[in-house]
C-alpha cells in the first residue's frame, strides 16, 4: 500500500498588538527537512513511520509583537512553494500558535491556510495544532478539518497535543476515512491567560470535560480556545471545535461545552491574588521565603518588551535592597548595551549602566545602575547574558529578549532560585520549576504590553458585546456551525 503523504508546515508564535516590540525574522528558529521532523518525539512510532512525511518549513518565536510583514510574506512564500514542489498530498499538519499577528492582517493564520489551500486544493486532509490562546477565526476553521489545542495552562501537554494532531490526523489516512464533521462555537469571552489556568476553577472543570467527550463513539476530538486577550482583532474570542463522525453528538457536544463556557463566564479568577508592585514588595519583605512576584504586565512569554523599568525601579528603591538585608533576584530585563559592557568589563568589574526603557519607553523609562558583574554566560535564548549585583539585589541583563521558567536558565549563571529570599520574574502564572519553588507568590499588576487590565489597553477593533468590555452583556447566541464533508 502506498504510504499516505502528509505535508509538515506551520508558524508558531504569539503576537501582543500592544506592545512596541516588533518580531523580526532574528527572533525565529526555522527549521526545515529532517531538522524540522527532529521536534517530534513521536516520528518513530509504528503509525508515523506508515507515513511519508514532508517537511516543508517550520518558524517559530518567542511571543513577541507584531510580526514585520516581510518576514511572513517570505516564509508563506517558501511554505507555498515547498508545497507545489511536493506533489499531490494527502493531508497537511498545520503546526501553529493561532494568536500571530502580522503587520497589516488581522488574521494571519487565515491568511496563511487560504493560501495553503489554494495551492494544495480542498481535498487533502488539514490538521492543526494549536495553542490554547490562539484565536479559531472563520477563515482558519474554513481551512482546517480537524482543530485540537493545548489543554493545560501552564502548557505542560505541549508536545503531547502536537502529537495528537498529528495522530489523528495520520489514522484517518491510514484506516482510509473521510474527514469527520466539524463544529465551531464561538464565546464572547476575552481573558487573560492569568484568569483561566487549568490549574483552578473554573478552567480547571472546563477543560475536565473533553476527556470523557473524545471517549464518546463517534468523536475524534473536542478543543477549547480560552483566545488571546492582548491583540484588538474581531477574531479574538473563546471557541470550542468538535470533531467527528456523528453529526448530531458532535453539534450537540460543541454546544454543550459553550454553555458551560458562557455559564461560568464571570467566574475566572486571577491563578494567583494581585496587588500593586510596592504591596507586592511590602508582603514579600514579611512573607514565606521564597516570595516570588510576577512582573506580569511586561511578561515576554505573553508578547511584552521585556525592557519596561517598572519593577527593576521599585526594586532599586526598596530598602531591602538598598540595605542588602534579603537576597533578591530579578529575571530578565533586555539591555543588550549592558550587556556587552558587562562581558567586555568582565566578572568582578563595577560598571555604570543604562538598563531597560528601550523598547517600551513608558515611565519610568531608562534607568542608571552601578552594580558589579557577578557572572555571564550565552544563553541560548538570550545570547551574551549577564548577572549584574547591587545593594542585595542580583538582575540579569540579556542581548534578546527571553524569558526565565526553569531551574537551569538561573543556574546558567549560577543562580539557586530554591535559596533566594525574593524572585520577581517578568512572568504571569508561573511555569513548574517556578510554582514549585515558591513558598508565597504574588502576581504585580504592572504596566506594559500585556498589561492584565484588559480595560485599560484600549481594545476598539474586537467584537462587541464581549465579557469583560461589557459585563451586563446580554446571553449569547450559542448554537453551533456544522460542516459535513
Amino acid at each position: 500500500m502506498t504510504k499516505p503523504r502528509i505535508a509538515v508546515a506551520g508558524i508558531h508564535i504569539e503576537s501582543s498588538t500592544f506592545t512596541p516590540y516588533v518580531s523580526t525574522a532574528d527572533d525565529f528558529i526555522v527549521t526545515r527537512g529532517e531538522e524540522l521532523m527532529d521536534r517530534f518525539y513521536w516520528r518513530d512510532e509504528d503509525w508515523a513511520t506508515q507515513i511519508e512525511w514532508i517537511p516543508v518549513l517550520h518558524a517559530r518565536a518567542l511571543p513577541g509583537g507584531v510580526v514585520e510583514r516581510g518576514a511572513y510574506d517570505a516564509w508563506k512564500a517558501e511554505i507555498l512553494e515547498g508545497l507545489a514542489a511536493a506533489g499531490p498530498l494527502d493531508g497537511l499538519f498545520f503546526d501553529i500558535h493561532g494568536a500571530m499577528s502580522v503587520q497589516g492582517m488581522d488574521d494571519a493564520e487565515g491568511d496563511l491556510i487560504n493560501a495553503i489551500r489554494g495551492v494544495i486544493g480542498p481535498d487533502p486532509m488539514v490538521s492543526a495544532s494549536m495553542d490554547l490562546h490562539g484565536n479559531v477565526s472563520q477563515d482558519l476553521f474554513n481551512g482546517c478539518d480537524i482543530l485540537t489545542c493545548y489543554r493545560l495552562a501552564p502548557h505542560e501537554d505541549a508536545l503531547e497535543s502536537r502529537r495528537r494532531a498529528a495522530y489523528n490526523l495520520g489514522m484517518r489516512l491510514l484506516n482510509g476515512a473521510p474527514k469527520p464533521v466539524k463544529a465551531l462555537v464561538h464565546v464572547p469571552v476575552l481573558l487573560p491567560g492569568e484568569k483561566t489556568s487549568t490549574r483552578i476553577e473554573p478552567a480547571k472543570s472546563l477543560y475536565k470535560m473533553i476527556d470523557p467527550i473524545e471517549e464518546m463513539d463517534g468523536i475524534l476530538d473536542a478543543a477549547i480556545w480560552i483566545g488571546f486577550a492582548w491583540a484588538d482583532q474581531p477574531r479574538c474570542k473563546g471557541a470550542v471545535v468538535v470533531t467527528g463522525d456523528d453529526a448530531d453528538l458532535v453539534k450537540e457536544q460543541t454546544e454543550r461545552i459553550g454553555q458551560y463556557f458562557w455559564d461560568v463566564h464571570d467566574r475566572f479568577e486571577f491563578v494567583a491574588p494581585v496587588a500593586s508592585m510596592e504591596e507586592c514588595l511590602a508582603a514579600a519583605e514579611e512573607g514565606p521565603k521564597p516570595f516570588f512576584i510576577s512582573d506580569s504586565g511586561d511578561n515576554p512569554g505573553a508578547g511584552g518588551a521585556d525592557d519596561v523599568t517598572v519593577a527593576l525601579a521599585a526594586l532599586l528603591a526598596w530598602k531591602p535592597v538598598q540595605e542588602a538585608t534579603l537576597d533578591v533576584v530579578y529575571a530578565s530585563i533586555i539591555a543588550p548595551v549592558a550587556a556587552a559592557i558587562a562581558w567586555e568589563a568582565g566578572v568582578g568589574a563595577e560598571v555604570d549602566l543604562e538598563v531597560g526603557g528601550h523598547i517600551d519607553t513608558r515611565d519610568p523609562g531608562p534607568l542608571t545602575v552601578r552594580a558589579t558583574v557577578e557572572a555571564l554566560a550565552d544563553d541560548p535564548m538570550g545570547g551574551h547574558t549577564a548577572l549584574l549585583h547591587t545593594g542585595g539585589l542580583r538582575f540579569i541583563v540579556t542581548t534578546n529578549r527571553n524569558q526565565y521558567t526553569m531551574y537551569c536558565q538561573f543556574e546558567l549563571l549560577g543562580v539557586d532560585i530554591t535559596k533566594a529570599d525574593v524572585v520577581v520574574v517578568k512572568i504571569g502564572y508561573l511555569e513548574p520549576d517556578l510554582y514549585e519553588t515558591q513558598k508565597g507568590w504574588l502576581m504585580a499588576l504592572t504596566p506594559g504590553g500585556v498589561d492584565q487590565d484588559l480595560i485599560r489597553l484600549g481594545h476598539h477593533k474586537i467584537d462587541r458585546p464581549m465579557f469583560p468590555f461589557d459585563p451586563n452583556m446580554a446571553d449569547p447566541d450559542l448554537h453551533a456551525q456544522v460542516v459535513v464533508p
